[in-house]
C-alpha cells in the first residue's frame, strides 16, 4: 500500500522533471482576495462577496449569463442580452464566459479607475454600489455629502482596525457564552 503511494509520487515527479506533466502545486491555487485587491477593505469585500452570492443563483461560484440579467434587472439596469456578451468579455480573464468572484471583484477596480464608461452595464453595477448613503447621511448640503464620499474612500485600507473589530466581537461573545453557562451550571445545581 505504501509503496504504490510512493511509486504514483516518484512516477509524477519523473514526469514533470520530463516536461510530460504540469507541476502546479495545490498552493498556488488558492487565491486570496484580501492580498490582490488592497484597495478595498476587508468589510468591501465581504459585501461584494454576500451580493455576489445573492446573485449567483447556481451555487457554481460563477455569475453566467442569466444570472447577470437577473442581477441587471433588480438593481434597476436591464441589459440586452448582447449587451450582457459585452459585459462578461469585458471582465472574464479565463474566456469561460461565467464572471467568477475575483472577475466580480475587478468591476470594482476598473469602474474605480474610470475605465467604464458612464451608462454602461459594468458602470451601473459599480455606482449602485459605491453610492452614499442618503438616508444615512441626510440631505445637508454637499459639504457633508462629499465628506461622506471621501470617508467610503480613505477606508479602503484599514484591515488591521477591522481584524480588531472582528476579534473584540469574538471575544465579546465568548465573555457572554461563558456567563450563560455559569448562569446554567448555577440554575442547574438547584435541581440537584
Amino acid at each position: 500500500m505504501a509503496t504504490d503511494e510512493l511509486s504514483k509520487k516518484l512516477e509524477r515527479r519523473v514526469n514533470i522533471n520530463e516536461g510530460e506533466e504540469n507541476g502546479v502545486s495545490p498552493s498556488t491555487l488558492v487565491w486570496n482576495p484580501y492580498t490582490e485587491f488592497k484597495e478595498f477593505s476587508r468589510k468591501e469585500i465581504k459585501g461584494y462577496e454576500k451580493m455576489f452570492n445573492t446573485y449567483d443563483v447556481g451555487g457554481d461560484k460563477y455569475i453566467d449569463l442569466l444570472e447577470l440579467k437577473h442581477m441587471m434587472e433588480k438593481l434597476g439596469a436591464p441589459q440586452t442580452h448582447l449587451a450582457l456578451k459585452n459585459m462578461i468579455k469585458e471582465v472574464d480573464e479565463d474566456h469561460d464566459s461565467k464572471i467568477s468572484f475575483r472577475e466580480f471583484l475587478l468591476i470594482f477596480r476598473k469602474a474605480a479607475a474610470g475605465e467604464f464608461a458612464e451608462g454602461t452595464g459594468l458602470f451601473e453595477i459599480y455606482s449602485q454600489l459605491s453610492e452614499v448613503d442618503v438616508d444615512k447621511e441626510g440631505v445637508k448640503g454637499a459639504k457633508n455629502f462629499f465628506e461622506a464620499k471621501i470617508d467610503t474612500q480613505s477606508r479602503s485600507n484599514k484591515f488591521e482596525e477591522e481584524i480588531k473589530q472582528e476579534q473584540e466581537e469574538k471575544r465579546k461573545e465568548l465573555e457572554e457564552k461563558k456567563i450563560r453557562q455559569a448562569a446554567f451550571k448555577e440554575k442547574a445545581n438547584l435541581f440537584t
